[in-house]
């Protein structure tokens, strides 16, 4: 971390486009902000089954409030997530375990490629 500068960690699965969202806000405004940036891949769905959690869009009322949500913001940052209900029941359904390790392995082998796969993965899962 440089002087003066505040160390700011993204914890992040590709199965969440909130997450998606957060990752090009931080990326875009990191030099403006001064804040050093960390990417830390997690895998949410071991989160979530160890803290007895449901993923939000399997709740009726949630999924449809995130729609909304999601498209509204994605709007506003300029962020080309293009999302429907079965984007949820899709991409719940492929689930991201292979797509999380993979990333983990190129964070600890190749961190500079972090960046832009991760990008990748989410563009595959909720922008195609």
């Amino acid at each position: 971390v440089s002087m003066g500068r505040t160390l700011v960690e993204l914890f992040y699965d590709v199965v969440s486009p909130y997450s998606w969202l957060g990752f090009e806000v931080l990326c875009r405004y990191q030099h403006i902000w001064n804040i050093d940036l960390r990417f830390r891949p997690a895998f949410l769905g071991g989160i979530m089954q160890a803290t007895g959690n449901k993923p939000p869009a399997m709740l009726p009322k949630r999924a449809e409030y995130m729609l909304k949500d999601i498209k509204r913001m994605a709007k506003y940052y300029q962020v080309p997530v293009q999302i429907s209900e079965d984007d949820f029941q899709r991409v719940l359904g492929t689930g991201t375990l292979g797509a999380m390790r993979f990333i983990t392995a190129i964070d600890m082998t190749q961190p500079r490629y972090l960046e832009p796969l991760s990008r990748e993965f989410w563009i595959r899962f909720w922008s195609q």
